[in-house]
């Protein structure tokens, strides 16, 4: 027996420009807020995993989530500002590497700790400041600046050891990545407070400080900070040196949890993240990017990732590629929507 349907229920013609109306107005607020965009997501993802497997929803499942894009945040923080002033920045893969490495060979020449932490801190500010002089100064598209900086600090990692890894970390270095902070009965890894510490620390220079003002209007329109009084090249500059020193907090983290310093670690990672700033609502464009996206960024990349070992598919990398990449395109056309429309 054939189902009636009931016409009455049906947009008249006089309701469907109105409906139409709405459905525009709706999409065009959705787009303008990339970060709920992204919580969607996240939340889509999570909510299938949770149906799909039986640990994802574990507390030991998501605080290792949390910790597996721990130092990818850090560095993204920094990535997201180079790209709010207008940049991009390929070598933080590399200088993550770098400045591990070196804060591991002064700890090996029996050094004490806290400078191993400056020295490594230092190398990265660096490579920094040498992206932010090349941008600035001369104008060259920094794509390319970074890239020739990536394969440099990459050759000069490699050279320090002759490849070899640097082993037998001081306890008091992997203290900073193995330890837990203890909340009850709960055991939060301590990258995972570096990295909500920082989160907050980044925030808050760019959304209470005048510096912060400057970070934005700069991606927005350089005239108007120049007739301001203010240098955008200076201002670019320190953008991307505090964006080496974030990656190499980011690179001595990182090697703090894994007791072992390589000169080829992070290598690649500068695509991941790039993408968790850009997936976070960091436009390519300039002017626009903000920490919590980025953590958010960062989230839903990881989960995917979690989510492909936990549902044990096959060709594991090429569904974590094929998901990010996708990820990437829908939050670029996003961005190309919104700017449409202005």
């Amino acid at each position: 027996m054939s189902q009636r349907i009931d016409l009455a229920t049906f947009p008249t013609p006089e309701q469907r420009p109105r409906l139409v109306r709405w459905l525009r107005r709706g999409w065009a607020s959705l787009i303008e807020r990339q970060e709920l965009v992204v919580g969607l997501l996240l939340l889509l993802f999570g909510v299938a995993l949770s149906f799909g497997t039986s640990t994802f929803f574990t507390s030991t499942n998501l605080l290792n989530v949390a910790l597996g894009f721990s130092w990818y945040a850090i560095a993204a923080f920094g990535a997201m500002m180079v790209i709010i002033v207008g940049g991009i920045d390929l070598s933080v893969g590399a200088v993550m590497a770098l400045a591990a490495l070196i804060s591991a060979l002064v700890l090996q020449a029996g050094l004490p700790l806290a400078l191993a932490l400056l020295s490594g801190a230092l190398c990265g500010a660096l490579v920094g400041l040498t992206n932010g002089l090349l941008v600035g100064r001369t104008g060259l598209p920094p794509f390319m600046v970074t890239l020739g900086t990536m394969g440099i600090t990459r050759g000069v990692a490699l050279s320090l050891t002759s490849g070899a890894p640097v082993l037998d970390l001081s306890a008091g270095f992997r203290y900073l990545g193995q330890a837990d902070l203890r909340l009850g009965a709960l055991s939060i890894p301590l990258p995972v407070v570096w990295m909500a510490l920082l989160a907050a620390l980044v925030s808050f220079l760019l959304h209470q400080t005048v510096l912060g003002r400057y970070i934005y209007t700069v991606g927005r329109s350089e005239r108007a900070l120049r007739v301001a009084g203010i240098s955008p090249v200076r201002l670019k500059t320190g953008v991307y040196a505090l964006s080496g020193v974030l990656a190499a907090c980011a690179g001595m983290i990182m090697t703090a949890r894994l007791g072992v310093a390589a000169p080829m670690a992070a290598s690649g990672y500068e695509l991941d993240i790039i993408a968790a700033a850009v997936i976070g609502g960091a436009s390519l464009f300039g002017g626009e990017g903000t920490v919590t996206g980025v953590l958010l960024g960062a989230a839903l990349i990881q989960v995917v990732r979690n989510g492909v070992v936990l549902l044990g598919l096959t060709n594991q990398n090429q569904w974590q590629f094929v998901t990010i990449g996708a990820m990437i395109l829908l939050v670029l056309l996003l961005d190309y929507w919104r700017r449409r429309r202005v």
